[in-house]
């Protein structure tokens, strides 16, 4: 099976640099973007598999971000949100626009990775 691609877009460092280290552990190839130009940059040279995006992201908002992959791009690439808990207005309009999944942090490296495998299947069938 090939290696699957995350673009993983979160500006904490630490938790990004976490994050990558299990999702690399697990057999993703991830790259990461720190804030949303960085997202957008990315998405022009190299589709990934799976975006993870944080919602509060300098210069672009993880909401913004999901618009723009939806609308602009006309792109049906899986979405996954991270999001401080209690957003919930937030997290509405992140699903409104068309992410496809959300993750309350303090996120779970292990309850990532399922959710990712889960949504790559559903999005081969």
């Amino acid at each position: 099976m090939d290696q699957k691609h995350i673009l993983l877009a979160e500006d904490d460092e630490m938790l990004a640099t976490l994050l990558k280290y299990r999702l690399e552990k697990a057999g993703f190839a991830v790259e990461v973007a720190r804030d949303g130009r960085e997202v957008r940059e990315a998405l022009k040279t190299n589709r990934p598999d799976i975006l993870v995006c944080d919602i509060m992201m300098p210069y672009y908002t993880g909401i913004e971000t999901v618009d723009y992959v939806r609308k602009e791009l006309q792109d049906n690439l899986p979405i996954i949100m991270l999001s401080t808990a209690g957003n919930e207005t937030n997290v509405l309009n992140a699903f409104e626009l068309g992410a496809d999944d959300f993750i309350a942090k303090p996120v779970s490296p292990s309850e990532l990775v399922v959710r990712i495998n889960r949504l790559l299947i559903k999005t081969r069938a």
